[in-house]
């Protein structure tokens, strides 16, 4: 009886140390690295859209705005991947409605989010994942190509 006993506590440590294939992956959120590393990303993305004059013109200019643009960003990617966050924004047609972004924009925009991943180290299907996650709200987002600036 001690022998079976000690044999399944073995059994169930082992399970827990050795992962087995049924056990779920961790979400695209902790590959990241949690709301860290999601605050990281938003973080250096925005520096990067504040920093170009192209982007930077659709970005509020108040100590507020950027606040409450910052936190909702960090919000909305952490829910997107997985998070425990809940985006309380708007939606995008509506938030980004009348500004005119374009599809060189749009590419500018994506340029700066891959290089936040780059300078958090997201690579592979993680990063590739990250993106599609951000380019499947395009559609929302860009009202005009640039034709038709």
């Amino acid at each position: 009886m001690r022998l079976a006993s000690r044999l399944l506590v073995l059994g169930l440590i082992v399970s827990v140390i050795l992962p087995g294939q049924d056990q779920p992956r961790a979400t695209l959120y902790e590959r990241l690295g949690r709301y860290d590393g999601i605050a990281r990303i938003a973080d250096d993305y925005l520096k990067g859209v504040r920093a170009d004059p192209q982007l930077s013109r659709f970005i509020g200019r108040s100590t507020d705005s950027l606040v409450r643009a910052r936190q909702l960003l960090k919000d909305q990617l952490c829910a997107l991947t997985g998070g425990p966050c809940a985006y309380v924004g708007r939606d995008m047609k509506t938030a980004h409605g009348g500004l005119g972004i374009t599809e060189p924009d749009w590419a500018l925009n994506m340029k700066y989010m891959a290089a936040a991943l780059d300078k958090s180290h997201i690579t592979g299907s993680d990063k590739d994942q990250m993106l599609a996650l951000i380019e499947g709200l395009r559609t929302q987002i860009v009202e005009k190509d640039a034709g038709k600036q």
